[in-house]
């Protein structure tokens, strides 16, 4: 449904389960930053490789809703592709419920 929902909108969407099923965390942040795209994760990894390990990445949006909450997560993305859009390269985004947190990786 999230990334169906993104696609309805107009985003491009590339989906590691679609096309790199089985991928390490690094070769996947790899292809995100090759490829000039924000990451869309539910795995927290991504901070350790971003922020702690300084590994290169356009921008990462760490989303925290459960996972089965599908239709919470398209719209709290939706939100913040509206008001946050030019804020998200260079940055590191935690997304919950209610809240965005934003983090510059420069």
């Amino acid at each position: 449904m999230l990334v169906a929902g993104l696609r309805a909108d107009g985003h491009d969407v590339w989906y590691a389960m679609e096309s790199a099923c089985g991928a390490d965390d690094e070769t996947i942040l790899r292809t995100a930053t090759a490829d000039d795209r924000i990451l869309l994760t539910e795995d927290k990894d991504f901070g350790e490789l971003v922020i702690r390990l300084g590994r290169p990445a356009l921008g990462v949006v760490l989303i925290r809703i459960n996972p089965a909450d599908s239709a919470t997560k398209l719209v709290r993305l939706r939100e913040v592709l509206q008001h946050q859009a030019l804020r998200l390269p260079g940055s590191f985004v935690v997304l919950d419920e209610s809240k965005t947190r934003i983090r510059s990786l420069r």
